[in-house]
């Protein structure tokens, strides 16, 4: 079973919130929170809830996207449809026997069976693309009730933060959009930001035109085999990969969210050789951000996207790369093979300062080349993937897993992933430790079991060594990550449990030998689903520290969730407390549409929230969101130019949707 399971309550309900969104919160992990892979897997489930893919019309790269299914579901997905033709209805999903009833109601989110199963199968003409597509404008801005103190002087712009998104889309043929984004404090039409908004996305996305399966003009990410080489598309952390059992995943998908960076700008394409054999071939042109050394050589690429002062905006678009690769792809009765090749030039040389020992290592120079190898089988109890590249000096990582089905209730996984410290890749984002794909030798196994129908377990551990030094890591280290996940369900109760045990070795105060940093984090929630009307009552708690000496923390907090005709109202409050920021927690709180919330708290303060949405006409929907922070242990908030004196910070968002 899956870990989906857990939200069999949530999910039934489902009214009064996105109910997918607590799929990310329960599997998410600090590490996950703390990177930006999450928000591109968010931004996909907006836009597919929005735009359900047609699942007659869906190809195998398509339904990878959705995080929930595993190689196997996906698999047995498409011989449904080669056997019996298209689906005539999404109760239909009821027959493969690997879904299970929570997989099947999240499916109704993110894709459909149109009324009219046959119009598939040609692409239409422009006239029709045009006079029967769909439109969609979308607009936000967050208004900080409170000042910092770059907003009276150090700041370029404005405290507002907003963005506007537009968005065409034909069935699953044609998609075109343009997002605009603007952070707190970055100018406005002024300054180098003369075109309005700070930052713009633009694509324009083909698919389904014979041969071309998919192509994409403008941004976009891509995902190839296990991530080793190239992945800006999906973040994977160690508890979700276990929903997905290990699977790789390729795929071109436009960039649509406001992140600026992690995207290519180009062209991208799809095309089917023939039946089992695919490619996928890039080219790319962006400016990216850098700090620069003395040479004018890089330092570093900055990625945070932040141009609020004379100095971020200086490094604004200041270099370029270029990117070219293609990935081919094999399937045949269960086989699979493929190889990605990716170049990058810079038309700068990348120089970090290696002097530092741990960053001996770190990617350099003006030209870099990737190249691996996939591969995998899958029977309908096991399967086995992985992927082993190399780079321009031949340094290698590699990563391979199997997973089985021992029996109905219960799934295991064995991965093993071995990434040199010497291996370098721009673009690769695969599950690790570090945080890197470098500098890595470990070892994970995972189990989810089904122990009955109301009580579901899910466990994992994973052992890593890193060979060279690391940030704070003056010597060969390791790290041992342990993480327990139960849920109990009886009738509209459903009660939560999580405990995580993450060791660390770190540099003890002298440098001179390492010391143990243990970590315990542990959740419980209890929660209430009704027809109109669902609570949940969540209490958090954290220890870490080493030789003795435990920061610690804990938050208790209630939120509550209804919906009355076309309104719907969430509100959320609680009560934090830790003893320093080592010791800060993360809480999932409901947002506005693509606004995906986790933030962290740290000190002694409330937190209370409230949101509700309008459904005012078929048209437009208006959503407004209030967010109060108080501190009890502190004066002042934050420091530098975002620092708040006052111990109370309170926000207003406002969004609106408009459709045609």
């Amino acid at each position: 079973m899956t870990l989906l399971s857990f939200l069999l309550p949530v999910s039934l309900y489902g009214q009064t919130s996105r109910p997918w969104e607590q799929l990310l919160s329960d599997v998410m992990t600090v590490e996950d929170v703390e990177s930006s892979a999450w928000e591109d897997t968010y931004n996909l489930l907006c836009d597919l809830e929005e735009q359900p893919m047609n699942l007659n019309a869906a190809t195998r790269e398509e339904l990878e996207q959705l995080p929930f299914l595993s190689d196997r579901q996906v698999e047995d997905i498409m011989e449904y449809r080669d056997r019996y033709g298209s689906m005539k209805s999404m109760n239909e999903l009821r027959m493969i026997a690997s879904l299970d009833i929570v997989q099947i109601e999240l499916m109704g989110y993110f894709t459909c069976v149109p009324e009219d199963v046959t119009e598939k199968s040609s692409f239409p003409p422009l006239a029709h693309i045009a006079k029967y597509g769909r439109h969609e404008l979308m607009g936000n801005v967050r208004v900080p009730l409170y000042k910092r103190k770059g907003d009276d002087n150090g700041y370029l712009g404005y405290p507002y933060r907003h963005w506007l998104r537009y968005q065409f889309n034909y069935n699953d043929f044609v998609k075109a959009g343009l997002v605009g984004s603007q952070d707190a404090g970055e100018p406005f039409f002024a300054n180098r930001n003369s075109a309005g908004y700070d930052f713009y996305s633009y694509y324009v996305q083909v698919k389904h035109m014979g041969q071309l399966e998919n192509l994409v003009v403008g941004k976009y990410k891509l995902s190839a085999g296990m991530g080793l080489v190239l992945n800006n598309s999906f973040g994977m952390g160690k508890l979700s990969m276990l929903q997905q059992l290990g699977r790789n995943t390729s795929t071109v998908r436009p960039h649509s969210s406001r992140s600026q960076s992690g995207y290519f700008q180009g062209a991208a394409a799809t095309i089917r050789l023939s039946a089992p054999l695919q490619l996928t071939a890039f080219v790319s042109y962006r400016p990216i951000d850098a700090t620069l050394n003395a040479d004018n050589t890089m330092r570093s690429i900055v990625t945070d996207g932040y141009h609020r002062t004379e100095t971020e905006m200086a490094k604004k678009n200041n270099s370029h790369a270029t990117d070219a690769g293609a990935h081919i792809a094999y399937r045949h009765q269960g086989l699979h093979a493929g190889a990605t090749a990716v170049y990058t030039h810079f038309d700068r040389e990348l120089k970090p300062l290696t002097s530092t020992p741990y960053r001996r290592y770190y990617a350099q120079g003006q030209d870099f080349l990737n190249l691996s190898a996939d591969y995998g089988y899958m029977h309908p109890r096991f399967a086995l993937n992985g992927e082993t590249a190399i780079d321009r000096q031949g340094h290698i990582a590699t990563l391979n897993n199997l997973s089985l089905q021992a029996t109905d209730g219960l799934s295991l996984m064995l991965l093993q992933r071995f990434y040199s410290y010497r291996y370098t890749s721009l673009y690769a984002r695969a599950v690790s430790e570090g945080g890197h794909v470098q500098n890595e030798s470990a070892i994970y196994f995972g189990a989810t079991w089904k122990v009955s129908p109301k009580l579901r377990l899910q466990v994992y551990t994973d052992y890593a060594y890193f060979a060279w030094l690391r940030y704070q890591v003056s010597q060969s280290s390791r790290a041992w990550d342990n993480l327990l996940s139960l849920t109990y369900s009886l009738g509209d109760w459903t009660l939560t449990g999580r405990y995580r045990l993450h060791l660390r070795q770190k540099d003890d105060a002298t440098k001179t030998q390492l010391q143990d940093q243990t970590e315990h984090r542990a959740r419980l929630a209890l929660s209430w689903n009704g027809t109109h009307l669902s609570c949940t009552t969540q209490a958090d708690g954290v220890s870490t520290g080493a030789s003795g000496a435990h920061d610690k923390g804990f938050m208790v907090g209630e939120s509550v969730a209804c919906q009355w005709r076309s309104l719907k109202l969430s509100f959320n409050a609680g009560y934090f407390n830790t003893d320093s920021y080592d010791a800060r927690l993360y809480v999932y709180e409901r947002g506005p549409l693509y606004a995906f919330s986790y933030p962290s708290y740290y000190g002694e303060g409330v937190r209370c929230a409230m949101m509700i949405q309008a459904t005012i006409s078929r048209r437009l929907t208006l959503t407004a969101k209030g967010g109060y922070t108080h501190y009890l242990d502190r004066d002042v908030i934050s420091s530098g130019l975002q620092q708040i004196d006052g111990s109370t910070m309170t926000d207003v968002d406002l969004q609106f949707r408009w459709k045609l």
